[in-house]
């Protein structure tokens, strides 16, 4: 059974809407391929029938008055589900290329706060009688794991599901607090919040070895990144200050052929991919005429901390990883080893855990208004690391919206202050799914580094002895050039 959602975002899920910018909308999503084209009509009707199973889904963000709290979840009392999914008026056939322009475009807008923080686009007419959703979602109401999870809520795992029941419990729409109301709402949590704080307090008198574990994993955490916060991370051609502009691209490789690479060289399917982006930046940068023999790239690696118990809370349960990348090695297998071996030592000092750790501590015990203002601040230079990749297991099954098949889903992940570049990663359907995003005044040749990836790729399955597979390893690689013409998106 899934937890009961909290009305309040956690801090954690607020700082996503304290730090978006214009320039940096902080919002998730995907590029999903079907097979044959999918009725609108219908897809909307679907989506309107389940609904009621995603209550974010009709519930927009609100602010209390001088932020003396984290914001709320309230039902959007004039919901629209047309307000969401929308129909791309482009002219059909849409090549990869045009479909890449369309999605570059349409992540590059960030979501109105006033209405729920989701939006759809299908496009019809793709070569081989295909098509595509494109899907974003606010950060501040999923991860990459709650993602998954709404995935499964809105696909099938047969071509001909039975209905879906109708709500027990009709929500009725209800009038948005006023700002009496939502003021009094924030000074109650915020006296349970001090309340429970207090309590915590006491336990720890109670228990102080508890507190020391606590204490001592954040210490192990801070020691293992103690390199990463002494020395700035190195500056790349993709570290600058991020445009509003977004570039798109796409590969995939079979998993069948991950995991070979897995057994052969001794590491973790996360290895073969943290490899993979190390062998495809260091041909970026030499292709620039950057040294590969100076100070390691660094890369953040999102981490979940879901408990089992938290399975369908939604919101953001994640951390961070710092890892470095050894694009001085020229040896890919070289390159595999030294990154596993770095890994395991950061999972040996429970980075992650350490970090998560620190950072519910300072969102209980900063206060809400300073940290709603820390958003708002101008935002200081990003030295911590030059890019994030995310890989977040998805269904290995095949998928079916109205009967049509998933073919493919590519993740999209959003940039932040100084990184025109992020790497979405997921698995479905025995593949493994790769997503570039890019500013494209920092990364305007996308498309060479996405090629950069397949060949990286196929370099350590060679180094590793590793037979192709019956699979089709890349379909439909494809950047948005410059010259592409964007999308437009009917209302």
């Amino acid at each position: 059974m899934a937890p009961a959602l909290s009305r309040r975002l956690s801090p954690q899920d607020a700082s996503f809407l304290y730090f978006e910018r214009d320039s940096i909308p902080l919002q998730i999503g995907s590029i999903a391929i079907f097979e044959g084209q999918l009725p609108f009509e219908r897809f909307v009707e679907q989506i309107a029938s389940r609904i009621h199973l995603i209550p974010r889904y009709r519930q927009r963000v609100v602010f209390p008055p001088f932020n003396l709290a984290h914001p709320t979840w309230e039902w959007d009392p004039v919901f629209d589900i047309l307000n969401h999914i929308h129909k791309a008026d482009v002219p059909s056939p849409v090549d990869d290329r045009a479909l890449a322009a369309l999605a570059g475009e349409f992540f590059a807008k960030p979501l109105s706060r006033d209405k729920p923080l989701w939006e759809m686009v299908l496009v019809e007419g793709l070569p081989g009688d295909r098509s595509a959703l494109v899907s974003k979602v606010h950060h501040c109401l999923v991860d990459g794991v709650a993602g998954i999870e709404l995935l499964m809520i809105t696909l099938d795992i047969s071509p001909n599901p039975p209905p879906t029941p109708p709500p027990h419990d009709p929500y009725p729409p209800e009038p948005v607090p006023d700002p009496a109301t939502l003021l009094t709402s924030a000074l109650r949590d915020r006296l349970s919040e001090l309340v429970q704080a207090f309590g915590d307090w006491q336990t720890a008198l109670i228990d102080p070895l508890e507190r020391m574990r606590r204490t001592a994993d954040v210490l192990r955490s801070l020691q293992a990144s103690a390199p990463f916060l002494r020395e700035p991370a190195p500056r790349l051609p993709f570290n600058r200050v991020v445009q509003p502009q977004r570039y798109v691209a796409w590969t995939l490789a079979p998993f069948t052929e991950l995991r070979g690479i897995r057994s052969a060289l001794g590491g973790t399917v996360n290895d073969v991919v943290l490899a993979i982006v190390c062998g495809a930046l260091r041909r970026y940068l030499l292709q620039h005429g950057i040294s590969c023999d100076g100070p390691a790239p660094r890369v953040g690696i999102p981490v979940n901390v879901r408990q089992q118990d938290e399975t369908g809370s939604l919101g953001n349960r994640v951390s961070m990883m710092l890892a470095a990348l050894p694009v001085s090695a020229r040896d890919p297998v070289e390159r595999f080893h030294a990154i596993r071996d770095h890994i395991e030592q950061l999972k040996r000092a429970n980075q992650a855990a350490g970090f998560q750790r620190l950072m519910d501590d300072l969102g209980r015990l900063v206060p809400v208004p300073l940290q709603a203002l820390g958003g708002a601040l101008p935002q200081l230079p990003n030295t911590l690391v030059n890019l994030v990749c995310t890989n977040v297991p998805g269904p290995m099954i095949p998928l079916y919206s109205i009967g049509h098949r998933l073919l493919a889903n590519y993740p999209l992940v959003p940039l932040g202050p100084d990184l025109g570049l992020g790497v979405g990663v997921t698995s479905y359907d025995q593949r493994l799914y790769f997503g570039l995003m890019a500013d494209p005044a920092a990364v305007p040749d996308l498309d060479k580094l996405r090629a950069y990836f397949e060949e990286a790729y196929l370099e350590l399955r060679l180094a590793a002895g590793v037979p192709p597979s019956d699979l089709p390893s890349f379909i439909g690689p494809v950047a948005a050039e410059a010259s592409a013409t964007p999308g437009v998106i009917a209302d």
